[in-house]
């Protein structure tokens, strides 16, 4: 049975390419029905008739308030819907950290046939189901839909409240990230944050609260690990899972990963000067721990955007305790504003990224780093956290 998605987009086309398409769409964006070139019939989304469907598949960026969502009698996620296919699998959340984790356990794991997918950019329903192992980058979107599968190792890195404008409260977005503890099995390894309201549950869950936690409980020696800071725990709980599958600890291999860009990336510029292109920090948590690598020198960090609603207090409470200046640019300036004069913090307002790289060039010595580490979306000026990174580079090579 084909089921009705919703949301033309790139989970749900890859699930009406695996079964040949002609399947039926709703879409928010289409104004009128339309046939596309795999005969799939695309209607507006108000015309949807949950009488007339007996199984809806969701887009994971959906939220709980949605008209479809609220209408649907029988609506699974993606996961769900290749729940019997899904090989033995790891799933990795978390609020930062879990592209970086899911693709180091992927490489990790290459050579034993696993494969990653999900929300790291390659849908189910292009994996391989005749693989060993799916790794899996789980979204709380795609979680807070999931009802049916389950992991057989469950990651969860470090959760700060974030995307709250979707899940609706701090509480939601906990209780979301913790949702496949309750369809796991006896025996099944659950590695959680230490301090979580943990439901009830039959897997077998290791509660860490550092990376000295991880080094000790899996025999880890992290002096032979290159990566510091949050990507060392990154690397930690990926050696976990190999330690507890295979007892193996490759450290060759994982100090062979190369981090992608816009993570921590670091760049010299005409001066000798240092630029650390940390794009891809859209939250708090990740910010603060870009912050966290740096202190020992003068901090001279760019921060801005959309932050979803998020509670910034935390990091203005570590950066008052440090030698730092920051620049604002984006959407949310004016709360930074307020924020960086309630904590004591020099900042100056620049508005847009290619401004407060002009400023802060006329201001850095040598000894100073500067950071781009926004804790916010990129959407409301550029096209992604990606375009806003490249943007970035472009200003730093063109200073003289």
């Amino acid at each position: 049975m084909k089921p009705t998605l919703f949301g033309y987009g790139l989970t749900t086309k890859a699930i009406a390419e695996k079964l040949g398409g002609g399947c039926v769409f709703f879409d928010d964006k289409a104004v009128e029905p339309y046939i596309d070139e795999n005969s799939n019939k695309i209607y507006p989304s108000n015309l949807f008739n949950p009488n007339k469907s007996k199984l809806e598949v969701t887009t994971p960026s959906f939220k709980p308030t949605h008209p479809l969502i609220k209408k649907a009698n029988n609506l699974i996620s993606e996961y769900d819907f290749f729940a019997k296919e899904m090989p033995f699998s790891i799933w990795i959340s978390g609020t930062n950290g879990k592209t970086t984790t899911t693709q180091m356990l992927g490489h990790l794991l290459e050579s034993k046939g696993a494969v990653t997918g999900g929300n790291i950019g390659t849908p189910l329903a292009k994996l391989d189901t005749n693989a060993p192992i799916w790794i899996l980058e789980s979204s709380s979107f795609t979680l807070h839909h999931t009802n049916i599968a389950s992991p057989n190792i469950y990651l969860l890195l470090p959760i700060t409240p974030d995307h709250l404008d979707w899940h609706g409260s701090e509480e939601q977005y906990e209780k979301d990230k913790l949702k496949p503890l309750l369809t796991m099995k006896e025996g099944e390894l659950a590695l959680v944050p230490k301090g979580l309201n943990l439901p009830k549950s039959n897997a077998f869950i290791v509660e860490y609260d550092s990376s000295k936690f991880l080094e000790e409980y899996f025999a880890i020696d992290s002096s032979k690990i290159r990566f510091k800071s949050a990507f060392l725990e990154d690397a930690l709980l990926a050696l976990a899972v190999t330690r507890t599958l295979f007892d193996e600890v490759d450290y060759d291999t994982v100090n062979q990963f190369k981090l992608d860009n816009h993570r921590q990336e670091e760049i010299k510029d005409s001066k000798n000067r240092l630029w650390v292109n940390d794009s891809k920090a859209t939250n708090l948590d990740a910010t603060i721990q870009a912050v966290k690598g740096y202190s020992n020198r003068f901090i001279r960090l760019i921060i801005g955007g959309d932050d979803k609603g998020a509670e910034l207090t935390p990091l203005f409470e570590l950066l008052e305790k440090l030698n730092i200046k920051i620049y604002t640019i984006g959407s949310n300036s004016t709360k930074l504003a307020l924020l960086a004069t309630k904590y004591g913090v020099d900042y100056t307002s620049c508005k847009t990224l290619e401004k407060a790289v002009e400023i802060i060039d006329k201001e850095m010595s040598n000894s100073d780093v500067a950071l781009l580490s926004p804790a916010g979306a990129s959407y409301d000026q550029f096209k992604s956290y990606k375009h806003r990174g490249e943007e970035f580079i472009k200003f730093i090579k063109k200073i003289y």
